[in-house]
């Protein structure tokens, strides 16, 4: 996984939120915490609304896969 402070200073808008919400995602795996799990998830779900947003989803990550299966299924592409 990339580090938030390359991708910051060198990734366009997309690379930067798609990494962020890999961060998220690995934080969101571990937590124990039930307040801390969601306030994780709300920022997940904030995130990949933004990604959905920009409207460039590619199937090469796991994120525009996870977006573009709801999309299939006739769900809005942000994760609520």
């Amino acid at each position: 996984m990339k580090k938030m402070a390359t991708v910051t200073s060198r990734g366009d808008r997309r690379e930067q939120l798609t990494t962020l919400a890999q961060h998220i995602a690995k934080r969101l795996d571990s937590c124990e915490s039930d307040m801390i799990y969601a306030q994780l998830s709300r920022q997940y779900r904030d995130t990949l609304r933004e990604i959905d947003a920009l409207g460039i989803i590619e199937d090469d990550d796991e994120i525009g896969e996870l977006i573009n299966e709801r999309k299939s299924d006739g769900k809005s592409g942000a994760v609520r």
